[in-house]
């Protein structure tokens, strides 16, 4: 299991996240979320996999920002469509960039994975979060049994609202038939103190109890 802590913006909060050694950093490039990005990294002892989080965005802004920052994978957050993301894996592949790309689909009913299987050619991993108001960060939970009619073969990021609460919940499903595919959970707005500011004490404690039974954060 990875870990991913997404919407950082501030350096001293990177510099402490990263001494708790999450597998990968989410950085925002979406102006009119809370959390956006456009600031510089700091330097890292050891930094985690930096992932770009982008909303409808050119190909080739996102391709500009891979190069700038070295991200590592991306995360398309938006309505980007399947022939969108072939673009995009064919542009990266042309510039020599080797990117895992991933996309989120907000997940309320069952019905809601339906639209997947069109964009199993192009993208890496799928990263379901819940549905609200906001794109991502919205500090809500769907429902996660619904992931029981999820058979596509493309592993998934959890998200949607987990919390300090949720180490037990997620030792259970990591464990259920509905995590086979399940590589990793992303946690966001519920270890804020405000938006982009994380509260590494609640992470902290959260890691040494999600941990132990399967997660993982490289040490």
């Amino acid at each position: 299991m990875k870990l991913k802590v997404c919407g950082m913006k501030d350096q001293e909060n990177m510099k402490a996240l990263a001494s708790l050694h999450p597998d990968m950093m989410g950085l925002i490039f979406y102006e009119k979320s809370p959390r956006y990005f456009n600031g510089v990294l700091p330097e890292f002892e050891k930094a985690p996999e930096l992932t770009g989080v982008f909303v409808n965005t050119p190909v080739m802004e996102i391709v500009e920002k891979t190069k700038q920052y070295g991200l590592k994978y991306i995360q398309l957050h938006g309505e980007e469509s399947p022939d969108y993301c072939r673009q995009l894996k064919q542009q990266l592949a042309n510039e020599g960039i080797s990117c895992p790309l991933i996309k989120a689909f907000a997940i309320s009913e069952a019905s809601d994975l339906e639209g997947l299987p069109p964009y199993v050619a192009y993208v890496d991993i799928f990263l379901f979060d819940s549905k609200g108001k906001y794109r991502g960060g919205n500090g809500t939970a769907f429902n996660w049994d619904l992931l029981s009619a999820y058979t596509l073969d493309v592993p998934y990021l959890l998200s949607g609202g987990i919390g300090p609460e949720d180490a037990e919940k997620l030792r259970e499903f990591t464990n259920s038939k509905e995590a086979v595919r399940c590589i990793g959970i992303d946690v966001n707005s519920k270890f804020e103190t405000a938006p982009g500011q994380k509260d590494i004490a609640l992470l902290r404690s959260f890691i040494e109890k999600f941990v132990p039974a399967g997660g993982s954060t490289k040490k």
